[in-house]
């Protein structure tokens, strides 16, 4: 099995930051792949120059690799059947799309971009969908040969026919589309001498050995036009999956313009790869089970396509912090796992207070190993202990003697009293032992309450009087 993948819910056919809707393909595909005893590939789709964005081909592949889902072959990783960007394999579409035109299967189309816009505009008044009218499909041989010959600009289109096959979907069951019906005849070359999405993939489909295609739904009407021109090259064409369509809560679509979709987003604000594929197959289908905190190892072993489902899976990005919450946990009860949360903590202590650390002791790796393991599953994210809540775990804390005058008249009294019961207990002090002992030195205080008590103890160990201690 080779599976291919590429980014079929981006807009436009070139290269793009990878989003939700691509990082949601790649999965299905990288599940299915190492499901099967498969290998993955991506493939870039470069071949519309215009919209190529600097850094986006290498930005595509990092986000795979951190996510967990790494290509087996891939323009960075190589592979046998390279190269893996489509705008480095041109000679392979031009020499395919000649061997379309000598068998009568595509045709040289001469027409300006001035008169398909006409075309265009006129049947948008008519209130019909614009395609093109085939007219060069009727030229005779000898006046293509003279207009080859003046140095005329054309494309080569490809010659839709009536009787298509039917062809059954993994995931939509049996579909057959009369694509010659409703569309004009489409173009495969095009004039800057690239081809379009339609004829670049199914020529690398085909020369790449590319077993299973899955894509987004959209494309399935499409496939009975990549149906027609495997017939007409005489090749066998691959096994095709149609993923129903990653969609926003409300159902609306997902956005590129929307720009918390892009999986570097992600990253930068600390959201965990695993719960990220935790949550984009969580809220859709595939699966045997649907409950939360699985890996990939699991969503793997779990992953049935048979229990795909036609309908769009809305995803709800305010679940994520609960997600992350719980692969976070996990990652910590990980030793491995949490050596590596505690050099990412170090980091972000340094760059959160720097000079304000007076105490080195609280960047050694026990200290932060215990923060960590004591806060487990109540923060959802890593960047939250460097807030201005936990600050107090990285720096001495400041208040002023007012503050302290305004809970009681009494804090060195009852100072010396805790620093008393720290010295006695020493290596004993436990949560639920502190708890008991705490509320025994309030009765000591002759004119302070229990609330009050607390509220000076949280106010000299942290700056503040309402927190939820790390002790």
């Amino acid at each position: 099995i080779r599976i291919y993948l590429y980014d079929m819910q981006s807009e436009y056919f070139s290269i793009c930051f990878l989003h939700l809707g691509g990082l949601r393909t790649a999965l299905y595909n990288y599940i299915f792949a190492k499901k099967y005893g498969g290998v993955f590939i991506l493939r870039l789709e470069d071949t519309d120059q215009s919209r190529l964005v600097p850094g986006a081909a290498e930005s595509i592949e990092d986000m795979l690799e951190w996510a967990g889902i790494p290509p087996d072959e891939s323009p960075r990783r190589g592979g046998p059947t390279g190269p893996y960007l489509q705008s480095q394999r041109l000679d392979l579409y031009n020499q395919t799309a000649r061997q379309l035109v000598a068998s009568d299967h595509a045709y040289y189309c001469f027409c300006s971009s001035q008169r398909l816009e006409l075309l265009k505009k006129e049947a948008l008044r008519s209130g019909q969908t614009p395609r093109y009218d085939n007219r060069c499909r009727h030229l005779r041989a000898d006046q293509v040969q003279e207009k080859l010959a003046q140095g005329a600009s054309y494309v080569i289109r490809f010659r839709l026919e009536e009787g298509v096959e039917p062809f059954q979907d993994l995931i939509f069951g049996w579909n057959r589309h009369e694509v010659a019906q409703v569309e004009g005849d489409p173009v495969v070359i095009k004039a800057d001498g690239f081809p379009t999405y339609h004829l670049a993939n199914i020529v690398d489909d085909h020369y790449m050995k590319v077993s299973h295609v899955l894509r987004g739904s959209e494309w399935l009407i499409s496939t009975s036009k990549h149906l027609l021109m495997y017939r007409a090259l005489g090749w066998q064409p691959p096994t095709f999956g149609h993923l129903p369509l990653l969609m926003n809560k409300d159902g609306s679509k997902l956005s590129k313009r929307q720009g918390d979709i892009f999986i570097e987003t992600f990253k930068r604000d600390g959201v965990l790869p695993e719960a990220l594929l935790d949550t984009t197959t969580n809220c859709g289908s595939g699966f045997n089970t649907n409950r939360m905190g699985r890996r990939i190892d699991e969503l793997i072993s779990e992953f049935n396509p048979s229990k795909i489902t036609t309908h769009s899976a809305l995803l709800d990005l305010e679940k994520l912090p609960e997600f992350n919450r719980l692969h976070l946990q996990q990652r910590i009860e990980d030793e491995q796992q949490c050596d590596l949360l505690i050099q990412d903590l170090r980091e972000e202590i340094y760059q959160a207070f720097a000079e304000q650390i007076q105490d080195k002791d609280v960047l050694r790796e026990d200290y932060i190993r215990r923060v960590l393991r004591l806060r487990k599953g109540h923060i959802s994210f890593l960047k939250e202990l460097v807030s201005p809540t936990y600050s107090y775990l990285w720096v001495r804390p400041s208040f002023s003697s007012q503050e302290v005058a305004s809970l009681t008249g009494e804090a060195q009294h009852i100072a010396s009293l805790v620093l008393k019961l720290i010295e006695e207990r020493s290596e004993e002090l436990s949560v639920d032992r502190l708890g008991k002992d705490l509320k025994a030195v309030a009765k000591q205080a002759k004119a302070t309450k229990y609330r009050e008590v607390m509220k000076l103890l949280r106010l000299v160990l942290s700056g503040q009087q309402v927190l939820s201690l790390v002790l």
